[in-house]
This record gives C-alpha cells, structure tokens and sequence, in this order.
C-alpha cells in the first residue's frame, strides 16, 4: 500500500534565487523543483537552458515574475567545448552523426575564426530550438523530419576566444568562450566555426557562467539547496529589485508613491531616462520599474500594495541595489 502523498502548503515568496542548473534537467523541471522547495506560489524563470547545458538561470519568485522579461535582454557569457571533425543533425552530442571529415588546423586558423565570429554577425537558428513557426515549436517540426525555412538573426559577439583543448583525447576539440547578445545560439555559433575551419564541429558540452550582472560564482546547486533548511533557502533569495539593478534610481515620498503605485504619472526634475527602478521613503521599498520623458515618471511594472507588504513583513531579506549615474 502506497503511503499518502504530503500535500505542500504553497506561501507567498517574493525575490530571486540564483540557481546553477544541474546536467539533464530542463529549466522548467529546474524551476518546479525549486519552487517545490520554497513552498511558492508563484515562480517563473528568465530564459531557458538546454538539458545539456548546465549554469546561470536565475529563478524568479512572486513579484521577482513581473520583471524576469527585463533580464531576457541582459548579455550572457557562455563556455563550451566542441569536437571537431563530426557534425550531428542536432549541432550537438544528442542527434545523429551526419558528416564526418578529417581536421587540419592550426593556432592561426583559430585565431582567424575568432576575428571572423566577433562583432556583429549573423545565425540562422537551429531547427533543434523553442522557436515557434504556425504556433509550433521548430524542434516538433525537427522530430518529424521537416525542415522549416528560418530567418537569419543579427547578434553580437561581444567578446570571443577559440583555443584547443586536449579535454576530448584522442578527438580533436576545441574550448569556446563567448559573451553574447541575448538570442545568441552557442551551438550554432560551435557549428558556424566548425564549417569556417573546414571540418565542421559539434557541442559536447555548454555552461552558462554568467547573465547580466549575476555570475555562477553567486549560485546554489539543486543538491545543496535539497540539503537546506527552509529559512536557510529563503536566505538565499536576491530581492526583485536585483533585476532591475542597472537601471537609473527615483526615490518618492510617500504621497507621490501612493499615486504612482495606482498607475498615475509624476512630475519631478528628473532626466529622460529609458529603464527607472522607483523606491519609496516610507515604507523603504521597491515599487517597480518605469521610464522618464520630459520630467514626467511614467509607471511599468509595479508591484502592488500586498505584495510590498508580504516583502516588508519577511525582512530581512538580503538587500543590495547598484546605483548608477548617468
């Protein structure tokens, strides 16, 4: 006879938890055993990360989900290793091997893909991706053998390093690191440099180490978060103004943030300014984001009075907000 299952009783959690996603798990799974484990209502991510690729995915929490879409724009800096000389219909170690040549190749060849693959280029996304064609993810259409035509994507390249690696002996391999434009496929980008060395490659391995200004170096594996106790997994939640920690800083008073958290425009002596974080004076809280035309603060996403109050009441939360001037 089978044991009754526990029923969890769900709680209001607001903040962010950096999470460094294990080997074989897809974000969503990454992100529902999370949220399992803080008991949370509510919880989305900020992007996706293939099964096999492991790293930075910052998991948002009650409010934190309203300002995850302001993250999907940050750059990401990825390391990857590629063997050379195979390709598969997957432009990773999942598909099928589907040409294989011999590899010829020298210091100088690589330091020529990396000059040729830095800056702005140009990708057509793989067929093994979440984009949608009709309402239908291109990897559907893959798995039935279609092929849809896809527009090529400008992203940039910001920075670029290709080297050799002895990590895949007696395979020849090559070590790739790159920070990107967000909407930058590393496996294609693996595949793209293959065919500029003349014969082609594909991932056998893919970490995100950073996204923005969050780095691996801040996260917590699912293991030891398992490994916790509840307040100390609270304890790790960034708050969700961590998001927005770019953004230019306006503080109110409290008569002007009761009006703008109804959605009202202020005026005040402030520049234009596209991306805003807004703070109150009384109570010292994060209201929610919003851009400045012509001295007037226009509101975006706000959080709402409930929601400040659940965050106030579960202080203290770890609390950090980098201020930048313009």
């Amino acid at each position: 006879m089978n044991a009754p299952r526990t029923r969890v009783q769900r709680r209001p959690v607001h903040g962010v938890l950096l999470l460094d996603k294990p080997l074989g798990l897809s974000s969503n799974q990454a992100l529902q055993r999370a949220k399992w484990l803080l008991r949370a209502e509510k919880a989305g991510h900020t992007g996706t990360l293939d099964p096999l690729a492991t790293g930075v995915l910052p998991l948002c929490f009650g409010a934190a989900t309203k300002f995850s879409q302001l993250h999907l724009e940050a750059d990401k800096t990825y390391e990857a290793t590629a063997r050379l000389g195979v390709k598969t219909s997957t432009g990773d170690a999942e598909g099928e091997v589907i040409a294989e040549r011999a590899v010829h190749l020298d210091a100088e060849d690589l330091k020529r893909v990396e000059a040729r693959f830095t800056g702005p280029i140009r990708q057509i996304p793989p067929m093994y991706s979440a984009l949608k064609k009709d309402g239908k993810a291109l990897y559907e259409y893959a798995r039935e053998g279609i092929e849809v035509e896809r527009a090529p994507r400008d992203v940039v390249v910001h920075r670029l390093s290709v080297t050799e690696t002895p990590d895949m002996a007696p395979y020849r391999a090559v070590r790739i690191a790159a920070t990107v434009t967000k909407g930058t496929y590393i496996r294609t980008l693996g595949e793209d440099i293959g065919e500029a060395l003349g014969c082609g490659a594909h991932l056998t391995a893919l970490r995100r180490t950073a996204t923005g200004d969050f780095d691996v170096s801040q996260c917590v594996t699912l293991e030891a978060l398992e490994a916790m106790a509840e307040d100390e997994r609270l304890a790790l939640l960034l708050p969700a103004e961590s998001l927005v920690a770019g953004h230019d800083r306006v503080t109110l008073g409290t008569e002007d943030a009761a009006r703008f958290l109804s959605g009202l425009r202020r005026r005040g002596d402030w520049a234009d300014a596209a991306e805003v974080a807004v703070f109150g004076i009384e109570p010292a809280a994060f209201l929610g984001s919003a851009h400045i035309v012509a001295n007037e603060l226009i509101p975006g996403r706000l959080l709402n009075p409930i929601e400040i109050q659940q965050i106030l009441l579960n202080a203290p939360v770890p609390h950090f907000f980098c201020e930048t001037t313009s």
